[in-house]
């Protein structure tokens, strides 16, 4: 079942939020684009996640980091952004770099080349690599918005934060379906993760309840476009699971 079956729920390909007084686009993709400042925000990529698990032992298709990339790249052909904004979490460890495939390393080239790239610390990769181009920054600040990568409990005016890798079960009609979401009440937002190999944590977790009031808004990310559902439509997991965010 898709979203696009549910009752009252209405997509639109690019879902306009208002964040602080400034017009952001969800993209259905999972992105956030800031036409105004030409800014592309992606979060969370967990770049070789597979290779990082195989190392483990558990092994997974060897494929999660091309096929982010590949998106990646597709949206900046389409929207020729000036900035590219990653939002930490960019790199599933420290020795991600390592690992790195030779033919994605001249991707990433390519890509931070073609813009200015901003790569934001996050828990997984403190010391994001250096030799891959793009700067390196704890946030970005710009006029009224702050992107970071975790969320703050306090200063949250303005914040656009990943980490959390939120997903909502909307209900209608005695069904449910689960799907990456933002999320956001106008003053803070948090994004879906980009990454192929990331999961997601249901909106209505208590690490959402501690950021957001009684006016939090799940953008849901169907095939067609962006659903913007109201938390009398969500609906808890039958098992709580935290994403490894």
């Amino acid at each position: 079942m898709s979203l696009r079956a549910l009752p009252q729920i209405a997509p639109r390909a690019a879902q306009p939020i208002m964040l602080c007084g400034v017009d952001v686009e969800a993209l259905n993709c999972g992105a956030l684009f800031w036409r105004a400042r030409s800014t592309l925000v992606v979060s969370d990529l967990h770049l070789e996640k597979a290779s990082s698990y195989a190392e483990g032992g558990q092994m997974l298709p060897p494929y999660d980091t091309e096929a982010t990339l590949r998106r990646i790249e597709a949206l900046i052909d389409a929207l020729v952004p000036q900035r590219v904004v990653s939002l930490g979490d960019s790199f599933h460890d420290r020795r991600s770099r390592q690992r790195l495939p030779l033919a994605n390393v001249a991707t990433i080239h390519a890509l931070t080349a073609r813009t200015d790239w901003i790569w934001i610390v996050g828990n997984h990769d403190p010391l994001p690599p250096e030799d891959l181009g793009g700067r390196i920054l704890h946030e970005h600040r710009d006029g009224p918005l702050v992107m970071r990568h975790e969320p703050q409990s306090t200063g949250a005016a303005g914040e656009i934060a990943g980490h959390l890798h939120p997903c909502a079960r909307v209900a209608g009609r005695g069904r449910t379906v689960r799907a990456r979401c933002f999320v956001s009440d106008g003053e803070r937002l948090v994004m879906p993760a980009y990454g192929a190999l990331t999961g997601g944590l249901n909106v209505l977790d208590p690490a959402f309840a501690d950021l957001f009031g009684s006016g939090m808004r799940a953008h849901v990310l169907g095939r067609d476009g962006v659903y913007t559902v109201s938390t009398d439509r969500l609906a808890p997991d039958a098992r709580r699971r935290r994403a490894a965010g």
